[in-house]
This record gives structure tokens, C-alpha cells and sequence, in this order.
């Protein structure tokens, strides 16, 4: 086949490429210019070094209107966003899906950790994104919201894999990302200062009161976006005990602080993108795993859609959720259904 990956310079794409053409295909790379930190010269090296053709692809424009955007609004509205998720679904896998089908390619590929499962039942035939072997990389929980289309042309070659042979393996045939530490923070705040991005877009975000429960004032906050439900460091108070962010109201710039949250048993999720099930499965109560973020661990719930739309998800023990982030359901391996918490 005819492949275009995405190339971004790091070990993880530069070594699928190269498994993909020891695998007999004709790669292409293809690395997207969506902000300032963009490493297209990483990737110019890693696609010299393959002996590959690259193509640069401009989504600046887009990926501020969407990505950059979003994350600015959603942090102002007390939310607390994932601008990858959004990143992948809307403007990264989009525009190689765009790119390769308008070329001529026959599938596009990345080094994302996960695997794309083909699920075929009395339902029809769908794709569904699955955990890949190396569980501590998996990346799928990231994918969720890829659509069918996307997911029908999608090959992930490191799913069966692990980072640490990706990395024995890259070094072995003398890749220059062999070496290159992992990308940690957002790809667009490599220093992770998010809130002074935010005030840099939107101006000083206004001061406000700390309040209890009971809407006592304990004191003064330095601007909602600095601050998420469930968070107890770095928050500039002492009250002599343990507490933690349980509250942002951004109409009337409060931030609500308390003891120990106790979380929620039933948490909604909107906006929700169906893979390894279909909405008619869901219109009945059924089990799967469930991730409420990235680094979380897997909690079994009880799963049902709603007449408005939204998803129900009830555990049997609290959790605590911050709204703006995903929930993604699991059944064994596959993503079943993703959304955003409410």
C-alpha cells in the first residue's frame, strides 16, 4: 500500500515508518505545521534519514480556530479541556486523512500506541480504536473521537509493540530520534505556563474570592483559569487543613474550596462519539470500563443513553470528575464510546 504518515520528528513515527516500509509499503511522511513550536526541522531530518518523501502541511489557520480557541473558552468557563483529543479528531488526523485521500494514497498511518479493531455483528460493520499491547504507552483513550471514516484507512503499526524495543530497535538502525526524550507537555505551551497563555489571548484574568460551601469568604484568588476541580496544591491559601477546588463559577468568579470532595457515583458525558458500539446498543443499560482522563484507571459503570443525547455513566463507588475532560467506556480491549464530561 501506498501509506502517508504523520512525521513529527520524534522516535515513535520515525521507527513506524520505517516497520511499515520493512513491511513492504511505499511510505510517505507528512508533518503539520499547526503552531510556532512545530518541529518541522526534526522532521525534515527523521524523513532524510528514511530516505522518504515529506510533505509539509500548513494548518495554522485551523488549528488556532479550533485547538487554541477551544482552550482558551473552555479554560474561562471553568472547564478543564484536552486540546489533543480535540487536536486529533478535528485538525491532525483530519487533515492527513484530507491530504492522503486527495494524493491518492491508499491509508494513513502515525506512531500513536493503540491498535483499530474491525467489528463486524448483527449491527454492521464499524472500526473501533483498541489498547495496544504496552499498556503504560496505550494512547487510545487520545483516539476516541476519530471518526468511521478516518478509522476505515487508519494503520498504527506500534500497537503490537513496546517503547522500549521502539526505542532498542531505532537505535539499532541509527535513527537519530533514537535519543529525543518524549513530549510531555502541550504541544503548543512547551513550558506548560497555560494561564499565561490564556491572559497573553484574553488580558489579565480578573482576581476573585475563595468561598466555603456556605459561600463564606476565605480569601482572594488569582483567576478562575488558574485553578480545577479536585485540585489542592499551588493554591496560595492556608486555612490550617487540607483543601481542595470543589467549585469554579465563572458568573460570579468564585472558586469554592472545601474538605476531602466526595465525588459522584453518576457522571454525563455529551457530545458523544460511538465506535465499538452503536446508539441502539446503549439504549438499554450495559457494563464497560470506563477512564474519566488520560492517566486514570479503568472503573467498571453501568452505561445508558438519554433522551437529550447524553450518556449516563453510574459506578459503584464516587469518582471525581472535572468537567471539559473524556470519558471513555471500554468493552475488553476496544473503545466502546467516548464524551465529554458535563
Amino acid at each position: 500500500m501506498r501509506i502517508l504518515l504523520g512525521l513529527s520528528g520524534g522516535v515513535d513515527s520515525a521507527y513506524a515508518a520505517k516497520k511499515l516500509m520493512q513491511d513492504g509499503h511505499c511510505v510517505e511522511g507528512a508533518v503539520l505545521l499547526m503552531h510556532e513550536h512545530t518541529e518541522i526541522d526534526a522532521a525534515a531530518l527523521a524523513a532524510q534519514e528514511l530516505s522518504i518523501k515529506l510533505h509539509v502541511i500548513d494548518a495554522t489557520d485551523e488549528f488556532n480556530r479550533i485547538v487554541k480557541e477551544n482552550f482558551v473558552s473552555e479554560y474561562l468557563s471553568a472547564r478543564t479541556p484536552n486540546p489533543c483529543i480535540i487536536c486529533n479528531e478535528r485538525v491532525k488526523f483530519k487533515f492527513l486523512y484530507d491530504f492522503a485521500m486527495k494524493e491518492g494514497f491508499d491509508a494513513i498511518a502515525t506512531g500513536h500506541y493503540a491498535k483499530v479493531t474491525k467489528i463486524c455483528d448483527q449491527f454492521g460493520e464499524r472500526y473501533a480504536i483498541s489498547q495496544a499491547d504496552d499498556t503504560k504507552k496505550d494512547q487510545s483513550y487520545m483516539l476516541y473521537r476519530l471518526p468511521q471514516k478516518i478509522l476505515s484507512t487508519l494503520v498504527l503499526p506500534l500497537g503490537d509493540t513496546t517503547k522500549l524495543d521502539v526505542r532498542k530497535e531505532a537505535k539499532s538502525r541509527s535513527l537519530s530520534a533514537a535519543d529525543r526524550r518524549d513530549s510531555q507537555e502541550i504541544c503548543f505551551l512547551p513550558d506548560g505556563n497555560y494561564a499565561e497563555y490564556i491572559e497573553s489571548v484574553r488580558g489579565p484574568s480578573k482576581k476573585g474570592d475563595f468561598i466555603d460551601e456556605k459561600g463564606n469568604i476565605l480569601g482572594t484568588h488569582n483567576g478562575i483559569i488558574r485553578y480545577t476541580v479536585g485540585q489542592r496544591k499551588g493554591l496560595g491559601i492556608s486555612l490550617g487543613s487540607r483543601v481542595f477546588v470543589t467549585e469554579i463559577n465563572p458568573d460570579d468568579n468564585t472558586v469554592t474550596l472545601s474538605g476531602e470532595p466526595k465525588g459522584k457515583s453518576e457522571i454525563f458525558i455529551s457530545d458523544p462519539v460511538f465506535s465499538g458500539v452503536t446508539p441502539k446498543m446503549l439504549s438499554n443499560p450495559i457494563k464497560a470500563r470506563v477512564k474519566i482522563r488520560y492517566s486514570a484507571p479503568l472503573v467498571e459503570a453501568e452505561c445508558r443513553l438519554l433522551s437529550d443525547g447524553r450518556i449516563s455513566l453510574k459506578f459503584d463507588a464516587p469518582l471525581r470528575a472535572a468537567p471539559g475532560q473524556s470519558a471513555v467506556a471500554y468493552i475488553d480491549k476496544s473503545v466502546a464510546f467516548g464524551g465529554i464530561i458535563c
